[in-house]
């Protein structure tokens, strides 16, 4: 009791000084007494109702029981299948990132091309207007993309740049004209953006660089010297984020095409692009990239269903909120009519109705790529006549053995039977075996069974 009272005491003396040199009265702050503060706590949002679907459809009355709020469709489904393991995919690493509730509310009409990785995989829908370049006095031109290939080249009259010559690339959306029909000059560029301040539009010009440039294509295509000692230069320049109206290259400047879409549009899943990456399509247009989840269990028609239903909920404005613990509408809900229709496996024992959908949905993480594991690609037009081949794991067995589950490697190998080589598959995305539930399975025996019909 002596080290606490002789190191409590002076500690209430200095306070109680500081109090009545500041003209505060001490006692109001003693044990009786209460503190002078105004509490502004913010005010929480209360749960808004919604009507129960009181129809028949099973699997609308499946996703009600399971996925009632969206926190509950966060916890059962974007958790388990986007990022359950911290670090990976989705899980502080991917954009973008959904492993709390609101990471996923941050997603609602934020936009989808903002980690992009390969230029390839980057979707028209997604593209954003491209800045703007101006050369000497030229007119200002969109920016289509950016490149920077190394190397060190002298270029003149005699010697100049093809499209794959070390330089800085600028593809531009329509030509620049650097005066009197010139194909190369030594002149600044500006690189200029619109940024809104106060709600007026302002043209802020954020980056230049001085060098030769040479015109090629018509004059869609600048080329601009790098010398060793403008290496640094150029790489600030690209690492500063220039806008590229068409990031992936093809000719398509999405934004001019229409209203680049949002990972999560408010009011409309189907201008959603996290919902085009799960379905591989949106609105009949191929979604580039891998399917997801990569590695994880796919969602159910229940799990798509609460999916299109919370999305059809979401306010279509982005100063709006929406509170994940509202339940979710699916008695109002439109796709709460035809369900089924939100299938991502296919339908029918065949390999294009349901086998191919459903590897493609577990397995095009490792057996997808340019690169596929052990060569077994489900993707690709000629994975139908790979199957019938023999394993390379195992060179006795065909990977399926038309008739005979127990003859066919790509049976042994989902139901991690002793005969197999190495893991079973597929992997989670913890790199671990997994067993697909006993529908699936028992559809890919089915299919055995019946011949291993390519289609009905």
């Amino acid at each position: 009791m002596r080290a606490v009272s002789t190191l409590t005491t002076p500690l209430v003396g200095a306070i109680c000084t500081c109090f009545v040199a500041c003209g505060q009265d001490a006692s109001e702050y003693g044990p009786t007494g209460k503190i002078n503060f105004d509490n502004e706590r913010p005010t929480l949002m209360q749960a808004v109702e919604a009507p129960r679907y009181t129809g028949d459809n099973e699997f609308v009355l499946e996703a009600q029981a399971t996925h009632r709020t969206g926190l509950d469709l966060h916890r059962n489904v974007i958790v388990r299948t986007c990022g359950p393991t911290g670090g990976v995919c989705h899980n502080q690493k991917e954009y973008p990132d959904l492993h709390t509730p609101s990471n996923l509310l941050a997603a609602i009409n934020a936009p989808c091309n903002v980690q992009p990785g390969d230029w390839s995989a980057v979707f028209d829908g997604c593209e954003r207007p491209g800045d703007r370049i101006t050369l000497g006095g030229s007119k200002e031109v969109e920016i289509g993309w950016v490149d920077y290939i190394i190397g060190d080249e002298d270029y003149n009259d005699d010697k100049r740049p093809e499209l794959d010559s070390p330089g800085l690339h600028i593809e531009l959306q329509s030509p620049i004209n650097i005066g009197d029909g010139r194909t190369h000059t030594w002149g600044t560029a500006s690189f200029k953006l619109n940024v809104i301040d106060g709600g007026e539009v302002e043209e802020v010009s954020y980056a230049r660089y001085e060098t030769e440039w040479f015109v090629l294509e018509g004059g869609k295509h600048l080329v601009g010297e790098v010398r060793e000692w403008q290496v640094d230069r150029v790489a600030s320049l690209i690492d500063s984020g220039v806008g590229q109206g068409d990031m992936n290259r093809n000719g398509v400047y999405g934004a001019r095409e229409a209203t680049p879409l949002a990972m999560l549009q408010g009011g409309d899943p189907e201008r959603s692009y996290l919902i085009g990456r799960l379905r591989g399509e949106l609105r009949g247009l191929s979604i580039p990239g891998t399917r997801m989840p990569l590695a994880n269990t796919p969602l159910s028609i229940s799990d798509m269903l609460a999916l299109y239903c919370l999305v059809e909920g979401l306010p279509d404005k982005i100063d709006e909120v929406y509170d994940l613990t509202s339940p979710i509408n699916y008695a109002d809900c439109s796709w709460s009519a035809d369900p089924e229709g939100l299938n991502l496996l296919g339908k029918g024992a065949t390999w294009l109705g349901r086998i191919q959908p459903l590897l493609v949905a577990n397995c095009q993480g490792c057996h997808g790529s340019e690169s596929p594991e052990f060569g077994f690609d489900v993707i690709t037009e000629g994975s139908y006549e790979r199957l019938l081949e023999k394993s390379t794991q195992a060179p006795d067995m065909p990977l399926v053995t038309p008739g005979d589950p127990a003859n066919s490697y790509l049976w042994v190998k989902m139901n991690q039977l002793d005969t197999m080589v190495g893991l079973g598959m597929p992997l989670d995305a913890e790199f671990k075996p997994r067993l697909l539930p006993e529908g699936a399975l028992a559809d890919i025996e089915t299919w055995i069974l019946n011949g291993a019909a390519a289609e009905e």
